[in-house]
């Protein structure tokens, strides 16, 4: 496939640049918007992303991908989306016939729930698609295999599989193949602390997704990369690469996208104590996320503004927002989400030396705790609340 020309990569940094000024000016300004704006809405620039406090909260939820993982993006299709997809109308033959019918007996395994079973079926439809030399049955095979062990949180077969995924996009000539595995094994790479690793492949990605314009594969891998330098420590250029991958996602039209990388933006503003810039960029992607009815996104925008505020000295703010993150995961009945602010609630007190408010928090935490089954959570609580009651001990 030929590779854009020269003039083409000058033209589009220099549109770049001049949308990147824009981009800033954009920031600066949702820090201090108008009054009548900001009482429309002013809580949501009240609160503190209790990010510090929230990430220790959240106890030992099933493993989940980072919310910028392009396995939850529409840059390839989700698991779901793939269950769903017809099966091979090519040649038949006896093998191909055969992997078909293991992939359909997999998706329905995995429809049920029994996502074990349906990759032990899925496996068995890759050996009969590599047997009928069908490169695009085994890449399918593959994908669904890695998908649902990154659901299952078990990074090391997932990965294996999108390399395998990977390899085969290669050898056809699939680019938009290369660009979805390559994004999904450095999303698996950063997962498992290997930061500079995983950031080598999102630049792949990223080459590729530019050669092909690509603008939602530019995004993601944009974003990604952003994600990698700051998994390193360098925010700096993080927030660089986060607002050239804004401009992309903002073409894309895709709200979701762009709340990922405003709540990665925002992190990043964090780190380098730019609070103005973190809570213009946690509330726009609030704004984002609240109208796209964005659960993952909204919370995590919360917490960053509670972040923010904490880390500011304005903690009445920071507590404010705590509270109507409770308000606001109690009228969806989102028991995760109430235990994570009840705990945060606790550790917030705790840490301002309000023992009894405190206590009251951890023992509410505790029922939750309980109520989700989650026992490393119980565990964690009980030796709080204990150290609370015996503070010499």
């Amino acid at each position: 496939m030929a590779l854009l020309a020269q003039r083409d990569r000058d033209t589009a940094s220099t549109a770049t640049n001049a949308n990147l000024d824009v981009m800033r000016k954009m920031m600066r300004n949702l820090s201090s918007m108008s009054s009548s704006m900001a009482s429309l809405n002013r809580w949501l620039y009240q609160g503190l992303g209790a990010g510090a406090l929230l990430i220790a909260a959240q106890g030992p939820a099933a493993a989940q991908f980072f919310p910028d993982s392009p396995l939850r993006t529409p840059l390839a299709p989700t698991l779901d989306q793939q269950l769903q997809t017809q099966l091979n109308n090519g040649t038949r033959s006896e093998a191909r016939d055969r992997a078909d019918s293991f992939m359909a007996a997999a998706s329905n395994q995995a429809r049920a729930g029994f996502a074990r079973k349906a990759i032990a079926l899925w496996e068995e439809a890759y050996d009969h698609y590599r047997q009928a030399n069908d490169d695009v049955g085994m890449g399918r095979a593959l994908d669904l295999i890695g998908l649902t062990h990154g659901e299952l949180g078990e990074v090391i077969p997932a990965e294996d599989a999108l390399r395998r995924r990977l390899a085969i996009a290669r050898d056809i000539g699939d680019y938009r193949g290369q660009l979805f595995a390559l994004n999904n094994v450095g999303t698996l790479l950063l997962r498992r602390g290997f930061a500079p690793e995983a950031e080598r492949s999102f630049e792949e990605a990223q080459r590729i997704a530019r050669d092909i314009k690509d603008i939602d594969g530019q995004g993601i891998s944009l974003s990604n990369v952003g994600l990698s330098a700051a998994r390193q420590g360098q925010h700096g250029r993080a927030v660089k690469l986060f607002e050239q991958a804004l401009i992309f996602r903002q073409q894309s039209r895709d709200p979701i996208a762009q709340a990922n990388t405003l709540n990665h933006l925002g992190d990043s503003y964090l780190a380098l104590d730019l609070y103005p810039d973190a809570v213009g960029a946690y509330g726009a992607a609030f704004n984002l996320a609240k109208r796209d009815r964005d659960e993952t996104n909204e919370f995590r925008a919360i917490d960053g503004l509670v972040a923010a505020h904490s880390q500011a000295g304005r903690e009445t703010r920071a507590l404010d927002l705590l509270d109507r993150r409770l308000a606001m995961a109690r009228s969806r009945n989102d028991l995760r989400q109430q235990f994570a602010t009840i705990r945060s609630l606790a550790s917030f007190y705790q840490s301002r030396g309000n023992d009894p408010a405190a206590n009251s928090y951890f023992q509410r935490a505790l029922i939750l705790a309980r109520a989700l089954g989650d026992r490393q959570g119980e565990v964690q609580l009980i030796d709080e609340l204990t150290q609370l009651a015996y503070p010499n001990r």
